[in-house]
């Protein structure tokens, strides 16, 4: 039970950390975009630059790649931001392997907790020579609980698993569709799609 206790207290922080680190990155990139696409129009790169640093993202960061070398040849820059779409991928999957760790084993460790609960009622049963039934019982009630406490840290690791992932997800397309418009914003085939 007391390595549930453990991975417990481990899921509640890595689960708030990673909401807190998902909360700070978050971007609305239709008006992140549209803002970049008016410093473009306007000739105000740095300025566009420094609206990215400002702007806390993965997001951002990609699109600062691309401004900083917009005078690269269409292939360089394309990798360039390649690049730091994967940096950015490494950050959003930090700790997110604990998280799936932790509801992979939670159960098993229950279970563990669960057996040998189970092999110490009948030790018991067959130290005491009597009791019957209702021994037995009381002993794999009690084992029990170790199963249920395993699920109870499995349920919340994985349900926060798969959240963690899908906003990964989410980010590294929205990483993907700001570098592309990006590209061709720095072409100038953006401004006749409004």
């Amino acid at each position: 039970m007391m390595i549930l206790l453990v991975c417990s207290m481990l899921l509640l922080a890595f689960v708030i950390e990673r909401w807190w680190f998902f909360h700070k990155i978050s971007v609305d990139i239709n008006k992140f975009m549209d803002s970049i696409q008016k410093f473009i129009n306007a000739g105000k790169f740095m300025e566009a630059v420094s609206f990215c640093d400002n702007t806390m993202g993965a997001v951002p960061a990609v699109v600062k790649t691309g401004l900083i070398n917009r005078y690269l040849h269409k292939p360089d820059l394309e990798e360039l931001m390649i690049g730091t779409r994967l940096e950015q991928m490494i950050k959003m999957e930090r700790f997110l392997n604990i998280l799936g760790t932790l509801g992979n084993i939670s159960p098993l460790i229950g279970l563990f907790g669960t057996v040998v609960g189970i092999i110490r009622a009948f030790h018991d049963l067959a130290a005491s020579g009597s009791g019957g039934p209702a021994v037995v019982a009381a002993g794999i009630s009690e084992a029990l609980v170790a199963t249920a406490a395993g699920l109870m840290v499995a349920i919340p690791a994985v349900v926060c698993y798969n959240y963690f992932t899908k906003q990964m997800k989410t980010t590294v397309m929205s990483m993907d569709i700001c570098s592309r418009k990006l590209l061709v914003m720095l072409t100038g085939g953006l401004e006749s799609e409004g």
